[in-house]
């Protein structure tokens, strides 16, 4: 029963709804009742809100979100440094942490007339496709690149890596120079420059900016992202 509760809560990514009964059942491979069923009871705890017929995730996802622990600290930490980044530079800064084999986005700053972007505040793209996910692989444990390298690399755009030679030499640069870079893997006519986050030893985020692939300009912004993820890493290696 709780696999397939998630399986209905999940659906509703990336938008939140608003969705058909016919979308969920989809979505989760359930037949029509079950998926009402489902819906039903979580709109009687208020996790799902039902509108004209179509649905959407409830207000108490969002209160229970707002309080999760790593995520929560993390915002209090960065947000200074972000806003910091994104006064000096003018680009869209992101934080982001991992889950698996991917990034979700834990806040993003930008302007209101930004272009769209496909990263999203609980949003999730594949680690090797985004510049915060491969600044995460480069200094997690050797054990998941590993993981990534056994697996069909995904492709969002003709300029994503999918070969595992590449990726790996793409990975020591990284190591080496404390920063990573994405030129329209995720997005055509974006790119971007992160940089990881640390609490002590162990990396927990990664921060970025990004901009149009035609204005990308790494060597005037590369000290800027380095220098704000390192605020950051202070900030989260403090004692309390």
């Amino acid at each position: 029963m709780l696999e397939r509760v998630w399986l209905v809560l999940d659906a509703f990514r990336p938008s939140g709804g608003p969705l058909r009964l016919v979308d969920v059942a989809e979505r989760c491979h359930l037949p029509k009742s079950t998926a009402l069923r489902l819906l039903t009871d979580l709109g009687e705890l208020g996790v799902v809100v039902r509108k004209e017929n179509r649905y959407y995730l409830g207000r108490r996802l969002f209160e229970l979100g707002s309080i999760v622990p790593l995520e929560r600290d993390l915002r209090h930490a960065a947000l200074p440094f972000m806003h910091d980044l994104y006064e000096a530079t003018g680009a869209t800064t992101h934080l982001a942490v991992r889950d698996g084999l991917d990034v979700v986005y834990v806040e993003k700053i930008q302007r209101h007339d930004s272009p769209s972007l496909p990263s999203a505040v609980g949003g999730r793209l594949p680690l090797t496709c985004t510049g915060v996910g491969k600044a995460l692989l480069a200094h997690a444990e050797a054990e998941l690149l590993e993981e990534v390298l056994r697996r069909p690399l995904r492709r969002l755009t003709p300029h994503s890596i999918v070969d595992a030679a590449r990726l790996k030499d793409e990975i020591r640069r990284i190591r080496t120079a404390g920063l990573a870079y994405e030129r329209e893997e995720a997005q055509l006519g974006n790119a971007c420059i992160a940089a990881p986050i640390f609490r002590g030893d162990a990396v927990v985020a990664a921060l970025s900016i990004s901009a149009p692939a035609a204005r990308f300009h790494p060597a005037r912004l590369a000290a800027a992202v380095k220098t704000a993820a390192l605020g950051v890493s202070r900030h989260c290696s403090s004692p309390i």
